[in-house]
């Protein structure tokens, strides 16, 4: 596989904002306004390192979601417990769109980022309208309602140019099973598997 070509970005936020909106139209997903300007924002902030991982004692690291899940519920106000929500969800929506083909030696799947980020963003949904938060209420509701094709649409903006392997075949197989992903069967399709269950995941192996 030849080495992908490195494309100079003036910026970074109008180069999201044009290839998210871009992935969405492809992926047939349609969302607010509000909502596509929300994920821009996200990816620009965890674009730099230090915004995403976290210091420890050996170094930057990615926090566990399960430790962000427990801190936002053990927060002292509602409003460190919204930000931690905030937090968990925001995490869990880049990591599964941008990291997922580094789920395939974990024990933590994708599944789980997106079954995390949904909830996260669907509790900031209800606590968030009833203080005033409207306009952020509605984006956390739909980012909650469509984790899963939003997930795909920030897969399909990561994996530009990319050329799957084997494995990555594989891979994408155990996908679609886990999600049921539209992007995950388009992209087998167009790779000449049918996912029509176990009995094709066995016939790759």
């Amino acid at each position: 596989m030849s080495a992908a070509k490195v494309q100079p970005v003036v910026n970074l936020k109008e180069y999201f904002k044009d290839a998210l909106h871009a992935a969405l139209v492809n992926q047939r997903l349609s969302v607010e306004g509000e909502t596509e300007h929300y994920v821009v924002n996200v990816l620009t902030l965890f674009a730099r390192s230090e915004a995403l991982f976290e210091p420890t004692p050996t170094g930057r690291r990615l926090k566990p979601l399960v430790i962000l899940l427990s801190e936002a519920l053990e927060a002292r106000t509602r409003d460190e417990r919204n930000r931690g929500l905030q937090r968990l969800g925001d995490v869990s929506l880049f990591i599964a769109g941008f990291l997922a083909r580094g789920f395939a030696r974990k024990v933590v799947d994708i599944d789980y980022h997106i079954a995390m980020g949904g909830c996260a963003y669907g509790t900031l949904a209800r606590t968030a309208a009833p203080r005033g938060g409207c306009a952020l209420a509605r984006v956390f509701a739909e980012l909650a309602e469509k984790f899963q094709p939003m997930v795909d649409a920030l897969n399909e903006l990561s994996e530009a140019g990319y050329a799957h392997s084997h494995e990555d075949v594989l891979r994408l197989y155990e996908l679609w099973i886990k999600t049921r992903s539209r992007r995950s069967y388009a992209l087998l399709k167009r790779l000449g598997i049918e996912p029509v269950g176990g009995a094709a995941l066995r016939a790759l192996h």
